[in-house]
């Protein structure tokens, strides 16, 4: 099992405690994605892939506001809890374990958007992996469908090279939560260690450790036009109301 695997493999029935109301960010993602998919010609007609679902953050909101949505990740973990999540909200959603740099291994079937959200493409460690991990996904668009990805603004980051990110602090109804980052530099690459904080009755502490690879929005471009994108766009937050660049891609 890989750093990544386990990084969420652990922290599956923690990873809620990153946003100060989970159930509302799903719901908001999903305003806000479907704005995205109808600005581009798609109704809740379309089919939709979340080929990095985790536990179900974008496609459980999805599923509610009415598509026909599939949810796969690698993290066996985070998919169990996505099926309990959306059982817990009666929303349908077909779940399935695959990496996304082999999804043909999984499903045969094309659609007409695949979604990638949350800084999950920079996972991939090398060149290598991130090319076959966007050709993968592009294998399961459908010819005039789209791609939406969201990654951190690395073009701004490898300049500074910050060696932590902004602590979140959420209030709870027995104290408060502080959540944040603290990163070690190597070239391109960062190892991290996640710390989550629950200042409440009693004092927890929790960590886990991961890795990234800094993507560029050029390199990532350059992969999309190459797998035989027609058109790429980038939308900063200061226009979607999204907290990461997203990248839109059509096939």
């Amino acid at each position: 099992m890989d750093i990544t695997q386990t990084f969420y493999d652990s922290m599956a029935t923690q990873y809620d405690k990153l946003f100060a109301d989970w159930a509302a960010t799903t719901r908001e993602q999903a305003q806000l994605l479907e704005d995205i998919f109808q600005k581009y010609g798609f109704d809740k007609s379309a089919s939709v892939l979340d080929c990095a679902c985790g536990i179900g953050t974008q496609a459980i909101g999805l599923a509610a506001l009415g598509y026909d949505v599939t949810a796969s990740d690698f993290s066996e973990k985070e998919l169990q809890e996505a099926a309990r999540r959306a059982a817990e909200q009666s929303v349908t959603l077909s779940l399935a374990h695959a990496d996304f740099r082999a999804l043909e291994k999984v499903f045969s079937d094309t659609f007409d958007i695949v979604i990638c959200m949350d800084n999950a493409l920079p996972h991939m460690l090398s060149a290598g992996d991130l090319k076959m991990a966007v050709q993968s996904i592009m294998g399961r668009i459908a010819d005039g469908g789209m791609f939406v990805a969201s990654i951190r603004d690395y073009d701004a980051m490898l300049q500074e090279k910050p060696p932590y990110s902004p602590p979140y602090i959420h209030k709870t109804e027995q104290g408060q939560r502080v959540c944040f980052q603290v990163w070690d530099w190597n070239g391109d690459h960062y190892r991290f260690t996640q710390y989550i904080i629950d200042d409440e009755e009693t004092l927890q502490i929790s960590k886990f450790d991961c890795e990234y690879r800094a993507v560029k929005r050029e390199e990532l471009t350059k992969l999309l036009h190459d797998a035989g994108c027609s058109e790429v766009r980038w939308l900063f937050p200061e226009e979607s109301g999204f907290y990461q660049p997203i990248v839109i891609a059509k096939k």
